[in-house]
């Protein structure tokens, strides 16, 4: 095991090694790791947003079905962009997966110019908490057309769809899911951005 002393070369006695001098400051390390973590965090954030973005892109289908005054069932498509919140939707995630590769970027320069980060830091928070809000709005507003189109509205008229287009379905319910897990990413940044400027 190696010594923390070092000999005076006067009198011969060791002198012991201050802590410091053989350690790295425990501040500095964990401000690595939180540095760290906030990269790997905006890594899977923006890969949800793009995938869910994909999925809901690609979600059209088409099927021939019964429409009012037409003898023989016609070939009839449903796509995202039938929907104003579907529309909604897609902008959101765009807004919020370029944003999650520019914040991925910085948060990554960060760990090589640290002094900035005190500034920065503020910018980021702030802006995840308003991509926050953008992106849970726009998955509630998608989430409850979605649900019309699963179980439809007798008291409105508005029929269900999803026993007809079943694939456009399953892509909505998947994009909606990924950006779920996006929003619960963007709540769990924006927590620890807050608990950072708590901590002394």
């Amino acid at each position: 095991m190696a010594s923390t002393e070092n000999p005076d070369p006067e009198t011969g006695k060791s002198e012991p090694i201050p802590a410091s001098a053989t350690t790295p400051p425990p501040s500095a390390a964990s401000f690595l790791d939180c540095r760290k973590i906030d990269v790997i965090i905006r890594v899977l954030l923006f890969s949800a947003t793009l995938t869910a973005l994909i999925v809901m892109v690609t979600s059209d289908q088409t099927e021939k079905t019964q429409l009012p005054g037409v003898s023989s069932p016609a070939p009839v498509s449903a796509e995202f962009n039938d929907s104003p919140a579907f529309i909604f939707f897609v902008v959101a995630l765009v807004v919020t997966s370029f944003y999650a590769l520019m914040s991925t970027l910085v948060s990554i320069s960060l760990l090589l110019k640290p002094e900035f980060t005190a500034r920065v830091s503020v910018y980021l928070a702030s802006l995840d908490m308003v991509m926050l809000g953008i992106l849970a709005s726009a998955t509630g507003t998608a989430g409850g057309v979605a649900y019309i189109a699963l179980k439809g509205n007798k008291e409105v008229g508005w029929n269900k769809i999803c026993n007809v287009y079943d694939k456009f379905c399953r892509y909505i319910a998947t994009s909606l899911a990924l950006s779920l897990f996006a929003t619960l990413l963007l709540l769990v940044l924006s927590i620890c951005s807050a608990l950072s400027k708590r901590t002394p």
